[in-house]
């Protein structure tokens, strides 16, 4: 029998890695060239085909970003596990805020290891969302996912730190 957690966790995992590498299996497809802007809501939302070889904000480790941030998000994901399973089994919150990162990591390493025609290009990214000349970096559903768990997951911990052992 699965427990709440797991009921919640699970599916959301599933649906995040899912939904994450087909919007960029049709960004590859339909959003070509690389780099022209597609507007969705005028000039606000756009999609824009991007493809980043290094990490959020363009952090890199230079020619070892590939291995590097796959190792990095690899041990991320391990340590994920670890309190997924110190989770009580009722808290189906905390189960969806380690699903969204999880399943994040998971879509951004599954594209790190993909080499179409033999080429790594890097993680495919389309969503472009600014104004004017002043646009934020283009992302796509993994980064959505790691960013809003990760949001949720702190706000988790940190109301859960304002009370006794005992009440949390």
């Amino acid at each position: 029998m699965l427990t709440r957690k797991a009921k919640a966790f699970w599916p959301l995992l599933f649906l995040l890695v899912f939904a994450d590498c087909t919007t960029k299996r049709l960004a590859e497809e339909h959003l070509v060239p690389e780099h022209m802007p597609h507007p969705v809501v005028g000039d606000v939302v756009r999609l824009t085909l991007a493809y980043n070889p290094d990490a959020a904000f363009s952090f890199s480790l230079g020619q070892h970003s590939r291995v590097g941030f796959t190792v990095l998000a690899l041990g991320v994901l391990v340590a994920l596990g670890s309190v997924y399973r110190s989770t009580p089994a009722q808290d189906r919150l905390q189960a969806a805020a380690l699903a969204l990162v999880a399943g994040g990591a998971i879509g951004n390493v599954m594209d790190r290891f993909r080499t179409p025609g033999g080429t790594y290009r890097g993680v495919v990214d389309f969503i472009d969302i600014g104004v004017g000349g002043w646009r934020f970096w283009t992302f796509n559903l993994a980064d959505v996912g790691v960013t809003c768990g990760a949001i949720l997951l702190a706000l988790l911990l940190l109301r859960r730190g304002d009370r006794s052992p005992a009440e949390a």
